[in-house]
């Protein structure tokens, strides 16, 4: 029982399956050979299935005895006799029909045969003479087919016994397709003595000979990359002689009667089995089309019906047998013709949807197991590699390659891709490849589906090396597809390649520094809309010179970049902040990169460049900042939760006040630039903005705040709480507004004095620690009680004594947008208490309404800057900011008693609440907001534009349309940006004259 057990298990780990049987079939092989059991299993160990391979082993030996005893005694043979069936069982049935070719594994095969040696040998086969065979027709088939398949065995006993087969790949896939080449010239070799003589369908043998007829391989044939079994796809060409008297048309009827035949020869029935299918269905017009042209035809047809496809097919075309001259006339003539077809109108589109269309007709059952269409297949590879060489094809040689790898190679040297990704597709192409060389070499079938059975798994496994078992392969496999898919999808669907296929030539030559003199270089660059084209050429210059990666990488990105930066408000400036931003970053192994392989990051970074001078100069502080360009979601504001998150973060880490604060600072910077990239790039709207720089200015106030008390320790002393106003207090900032805010403290002991005086120093260190020269943060106490006279902080119950005694309608107004923004808890509740008092009396008396509409008067009279154009000042102008909200604020004092929703800082709030409840009609509030809105975009777009506040729409109007491009008008827009503004801050006028002031007339500003 010991004895049997460990019989099983010595089986088992020779590989074998059928445990039960093998014994018996051991033992029938010794009786065969008169080697023992433990001679023989040693061999089987070598083979993919070994079962199979001791199946057929026993088979050939019954039914051809002389063919197998001459491996009797050479161990070396048998191993590759065995490796070679235990692989295919095509193989092994070929030499059951043929077993004197088991004589084919007779001496081990150290080297690929080369082109010349296949070609002669297969024409050997047919007895070729000059161009014709001697053998007759059944007979030449069955002798080539014969040939070609113990060709066939000595390339597949060289693949299987390679160390690394995945390495080895290549030469093997390039063999295949030489010894297809010779099988085609041996073929039509056949065919032309099949068509020549008299009788139905023949030719005379000098009208024959006079023709001259190619076959042009394409697709995996023309790369020199074929599979053991792949349709090999061609395309005939044929040219008459007029000296021989055999004209074009006539040429194209004898070389018809040539490719029929030589297709024929290859796959029709036969003693032996047909090859492989030979398929004309690329040439022009497909199936519908004539099978052979001539090439003037060939050109004419190219030249005029050509789809975009077609050229992609025409990348791999390669003379593969007949003349090779008019063979490589034929491809030296549409060359050009495919280099240039990525210019076509959509052509990158067209190959993407191409894509999806072959995925999209994958039968649903299909899709998981497909290694060649399925995504994460083969062709995810081959159609993102065809497209990028297609694309820079167009101005670089170098990538004018058939074969996918050398091409992938290519394209990464000429930094196009990245080496990583390179290497990372190559490896994981060819182990693709592996599997589907496996997968057909086992039954001699054309097949591209990963078996699902677990036994046939195993036997791949085994047959390709890669895992040790099927469980192990599939994991690999799975692990590879998502790779592959992963990169096709980031690089096949670059925003970059459309824009490179569309790219003038002139302006490619321009970035490349050749073709161009300085003047026409200057002059292109002063069409495409920089104002200082020499400036913009030594900025080029010095991004593109050199021999170095980074130059090379700028040289492709800047053809394209140049174009998105002249689309912008200020392609000049966008060019130079984009220098000094690659001279900071072109050293990281990440910033070209992104550019190059990212989805619209490049795009968008002209667009922030050459629109705003706040991000640009911003940028030049935070260079790594270009990083989020590469995700939507980083161009998002964050939430206050997160930015809360982070200030605790920063609190932990630092003790010193300083430190806290130098890292807020900072955090502050990165986030309100993020802010400029989304507003920029149109990724929030005016009310998410406001919401987020208030989020970011509390924050930091709050979080210098938190650090300067945990330094003083005065905690026991007093309560302190700072208390946002204006725009900060209703979460309505823009870029460059200040933070309006008020400081309050409660002394916890009697001493109010050293309270106060606490009080002061908290105010004066938060004020310090805040201050920052690289983007400003005012903290402008201005609306404090006694205004400029007042002290800079109060004590709560200061403030109610003041409010109670010398309050003004104007204090009272202020207070509806004060809201706790920092500080104590308790004692935030009770200032807004105190506040609530105020601002939302029980009643409010028509004096009082009288002098808020007074006050309205004046501010318009006096605080307009002399010779401002009052229907041109977004802050205080007719129809703009100021009007809305003193519209608002007045509804607020009236009815805020009573109407608790309208107790709210916030404007648009409040003005959609007071339409709601009918103080104001839906179509008056409509004209408000709108007017609010655009005002509020107008003013931080301003902001963006030229890195400076401003509140009066410009005059100027280049100035004006980059102010308009910012807002998402088009080029050009800087009368239609001002048209709108006017048009709505008008009606908004009219809605506040009316409903504000009162009609029939409006009181007259007031000069007291």
């Amino acid at each position: 029982m010991a004895r049997d057990q460990l019989s099983l298990t010595t089986l088992a780990r020779a590989g074998f399956v059928g445990l039960s049987s093998v014994r018996a079939q051991l033992d029938a092989l010794s009786e065969l050979t008169g080697l023992t059991v433990e001679e023989s299993l040693p061999v089987f160990r070598v083979a993919a299935d070994p079962d199979t391979a001791l199946a057929s082993a026993i088979t050939l030996l019954r039914r051809a005895p002389d063919a197998g005893a001459a491996f009797v005694g050479r161990r070396d043979v048998a191993e590759r006799a065995v490796r070679v069936i235990g692989a295919s069982e095509g193989l092994a049935e070929f030499f059951l029909r043929q077993p004197a070719q088991m004589d084919a594994l007779a001496d081990p095969v150290t080297r690929l045969p080369s082109p010349a040696e296949l070609r002669d040998d297969l024409l050997e086969s047919v007895g070729a003479h000059d161009g014709f065979a001697t053998l007759t027709e059944e007979e030449a088939w069955t002798a080539l087919r014969i040939r070609y398949r113990r060709r066939l065995v000595q390339i597949v006993s060289f693949d299987l016994e390679q160390s690394d087969p995945v390495e080895g790949l290549d030469d093997v896939a390039a063999a295949l397709a030489d010894l297809a080449a010779a099988a085609l010239e041996a073929s039509l070799a056949v065919a032309r003595q099949q068509s020549s003589g008299s009788g139905p369908g023949r030719f005379p043998e000098d009208e024959v000979r006079a023709t001259r007829f190619a076959v042009i391989g394409m697709g995996k044939a023309g790369a020199r990359e074929l599979n053991y079994v792949s349709d090999v796809d061609v395309i005939f060409v044929a040219e008459g002689d007029e000296e021989a008297g055999v004209s074009s048309g006539r040429a194209v009827d004898i070389a018809t009667r040539l490719a029929v035949l030589m297709m024929r020869g290859i796959d029709a029935p036969a003693i032996e089995p047909g090859l492989w299918e030979v398929d004309p269905n690329l040439r022009p017009e497909g199936k519908d089309g004539a099978l052979v042209r001539t090439l003037e035809s060939h050109l004419a047809y190219y030249d005029r019906w050509a789809k975009g496809w077609e050229f992609q097919a025409l990348l791999k075309a390669r003379p593969l047998a007949g003349d090779l001259d008019l063979g490589r006339r034929y491809v030296d003539a549409l060359s050009p013709k495919v280099w240039n077809s990525a210019s076509r109108e959509n052509f990158v589109e067209s190959v993407q949807r191409m894509r999806e269309r072959v995925t999209d007709h994958i039968p649903d059952d299909e899709v998981e197991y497909q290694l060649k269409l399925g995504p994460g297949g083969l062709r995810d590879v081959e159609f993102t590699v065809q497209l990028l060489q297609l694309v820079h094809g167009q101005t670089d040689d170098q990538v004018h390659q058939r074969a996918t790898l050398p091409a992938l190679a290519a394209l990464a040297a000429q930094g196009y891709i990245g080496r990583e990704e390179s290497a990372e597709f190559s490896d994981d192409y060819r182990t693709l490849r592996l599997l589907e060389h496996r997968l057909q070499l086992r039954h001699l079938r054309r097949t591209h589906l990963m078996p699902r059975d677990e036994g046939d798994v195993r036997v791949l496994a085994r047959a390709s090396g890669l895992a040790p078992g099927a469980t192990q392969l599939l994991e690999r496999w799975t692990a590879i597809k998502h790779r592959v898919r992963g990169l096709h999808e980031r690089l096949f669907y670059r925003p970059l390649l459309s824009a490179v296929a569309a790219t003038p030539s002139e302006d490619t030559r321009l970035a490349g520094g050749a073709g161009l003199t300085s003047a026409q270089a200057e002059a292109r660059l002063a069409a495409i809309g920089f104002r200082d084209p020499k400036g913009a050429l030594a900025h080029i210059g010095a991004l593109t010179g050199g021999v170095s990666r980074r130059a090379t990488i700028q040289r492709h990105l800047l053809p394209v970049m140049l174009q998105w930066f002249a689309d912008g408000a200020d392609p000049d400036y966008g060019l130079l902040t984009f220098r000094r931003l690659s001279e900071d970053l072109g050293s990281t192994h990440w910033y070209l990169r992104m550019l190059r392989d990212s989805t619209g990051a490049a795009e968008r970074l002209t667009r922030v460049l050459s629109g705003s001078r706040f991000a640009g100069e911003l940028l030049g502080r935070i260079p790594e900042s270009v990083a989020w360009l590469e995700s939507e979601d980083e161009l998002r504001p964050r939430s206050a939760a997160l930015l809360r998150e982070e200030t605790r973060a920063i609190l932990a880490r630092h003790a010193s006040p300083e430190t806290a604060a130098a890292a807020l600072r900072a955090a502050r910077r990165r986030e309100i630039l993020r802010l400029a990239f989304s507003a920029i790039l149109g990724f929030c709207s005016v009310e998410e903005l406001a919401q987020g720089l208030t989020a970011i200015t509390e924050n930091v106030i709050s979080g210098v705040l938190e650090a300067v008390r945990a330094s003083r320790g005065d905690r026991d002393l007093l309560e302190f709480a700072v208390i946002g106003m204006g725009r900060f207090g209703g979460r309505e900032l823009g870029f460059g507004s200040d933070a309006d805010v008020m400081y309050v403290f409660r002394a916890l002991g009697d001493d109010q004095g050293v309270a106060h005086t606490a009080a002061l120093a908290i105010v004066s260190e938060l004020n310090r620690l805040t201050e920052d020269n690289r983007l400003p943060l005012d903290l402008d106490i201005g609306l404090r009680p006694e205004g400029k006279n007042g002290t800079p902080v109060r004590s709560l119950d200061s403030y109610r004594a003041y409010y109670e005694r010398w309050s003004l309608t104007w204090e009272a107004q202020a207070l509806l947008r004060a809201r706790g923004v920092a500080g104590d808890a308790a004692l935030l509740d009770d200032f807004e208490a105190v506040a609530d008092e105020v601002r939302f009396p029980r009643a409010i008396s028509d004096q009082a309404v009288r002098e808020v509409k007074r006050i309205k008067a004046r501010v318009e009279n006096e605080r307009l800057p002399q010779g401002a154009d009052p229907t041109r000042h977004v802050k205080l102008g007719r129809g703009s900011l100021s009007d809305v909200e003193w519209f608002v604020q007045l509804i607020q004092l009236q009815h805020g008693s009573e109407l608790t929703a309208l107790r709210t800082t916030s404007t648009l709030e409040a003005l959609a609440v007071a339409a709601e409840n009918g103080l104001v009609s839906a179509d008056d509030a409509a004209k408000l907001r709108d007017a609010w809105v655009f005002a509020s975009r107008v003013r931080s777009a301003m902001t963006l534009w030229t890195n400076k506040t401003a509140d009066v729409l410009p005059s100027d109007r280049v100035q004006l349309d980059g102010v308009a491009r910012l807002l998402e008008f088009p080029p050009g827009s800087a009368s239609q940006l001002e048209q709108d503004y006017l048009a709505l801050t008008r009606r908004a006028r009219a809605v506040f004259e009316r409903s504000f002031y009162g009609q029939p007339e409006r009181p007259a500003p007031s000069t007291a």
